[in-house]
């Protein structure tokens, strides 16, 4: 335990110092602080603690790992160090696999699949570019734009993992760089359909993002909303709330007048129903308007508090307008 937490403290240590040499953006320095706090918190230590302070910084212990491994001599290829014929096989076995697990929706045991198959043989792209499909499946887009850059890395001609990497790219707001992705994608294969849709939804939605920064209504689009099921049954349960109901029997029964002042309660029950509500101050219903758009924004902050990982898929599902991605590569 004592080894531990003097492995730890050296972390904490060599963050300290990346705080204090400079050059980090302030995103990133905040990310190294958060990250020296959950290592204090975890292991129960502090910069603080120089008595589990070691002879050897962590750099000056990795640069004399560097320099042993630098002085071995480098054994050349050999047969040994390729996947063998069975492995190779195996490999093309599980990539089946995932596909077809692909194929019926069960996105997390294609991932299993793909992962193995990696294991078996690392230097196929192919296997890292069906992974990403999966993952941006599941949400995971991190992992998606993970996966593509190894294997464009692997196959820089490989015109899959770059429109693979646009659709995770837009599915998390960076139009602009999905843009690019999109583009070489069809320089590499110019006859592909799908990649022109996506780069012309792409570079639509990026058109979007300069001319209005706020993103409307919260980035959120309507007619995407209305179609998804997961929204439609958070408001069909938003609606049986009592201060829903409250406010939709006030505006029914004249409480809230489209055209005029807003009216209390007591005054729209006392009025005869024909009475024509009066107008206050010639506004036009800017009171109206104002009650009720007040009120949208509280039952946005209950629906933001109630389901906050379904409002923020929401946002990023419907900015993106998520385009269509090709099957998975088959041999």
């Amino acid at each position: 335990m004592a080894d531990t937490k003097r492995l730890a403290f050296s972390i904490i240590q060599f963050l300290h110092d990346q705080l204090s040499s400079g050059g980090l953006s302030s995103d990133a320095q905040e990310s190294l602080e958060v990250a020296i706090q959950c290592l204090e918190t975890a292991f129960g230590i502090s910069v603080e603690d120089q008595s589990l302070a070691v002879s050897q910084s962590l750099p000056e212990v990795f640069a004399s790992a560097t320099k042993q491994i630098a002085a071995t001599p480098h054994k050349t290829s050999s047969s040994s160090d390729s996947p063998s014929e069975e492995q190779l096989a195996e490999a093309e076995h599980l990539k089946t696999d995932g596909n077809n697990q692909m194929k019926v929706e069960n996105f997390s045991a294609a991932i299993e699949f793909y992962s193995k198959a990696i294991q078996l043989n690392p230097q196929n792209a192919v296997y890292y570019c069906n992974r990403a499909a999966a993952y941006s499946k599941l949400g995971n887009y991190a992992g998606a734009v993970q996966d593509c850059e190894r294997a464009i890395g692997i196959d820089p001609n490989y015109s899959k993992a770059y429109g693979r990497m646009g659709l995770a790219l837009a599915s998390l707001n960076k139009y602009s760089e999905a843009v690019c992705y999109y583009k070489k994608a069809l320089e590499l294969d110019p006859d592909n359909d799908t990649y022109k849709v996506n780069l012309q939804i792409a570079e639509q939605k990026m058109k979007e993002t300069q001319s209005s920064p706020a993103g409307g209504l919260g980035g959120v689009d309507l007619a995407g909303l209305l179609s998804n099921p997961g929204f439609m049954n958070m408001a069909s349960n938003l609606m049986n709330n009592p201060q829903v109901q409250q406010l939709m029997s006030g505006m029914m029964s004249g409480a809230y007048s489209p055209m005029g002042g807003a009216t209390s309660p007591g005054a729209a029950a006392a009025a005869p129903a024909t009475a024509t509500t009066a107008t206050t101050g010639g506004g036009g219903g800017g009171g109206d308007l104002s009650s009720l758009i007040q009120a949208g924004q509280q039952f946005a902050q209950q629906m933001q508090q109630q389901n906050p990982e379904l409002i923020e898929q929401l946002r990023s599902q419907m900015r993106s307008r998520p385009p269509s991605s090709a099957g998975n590569d088959e041999p």
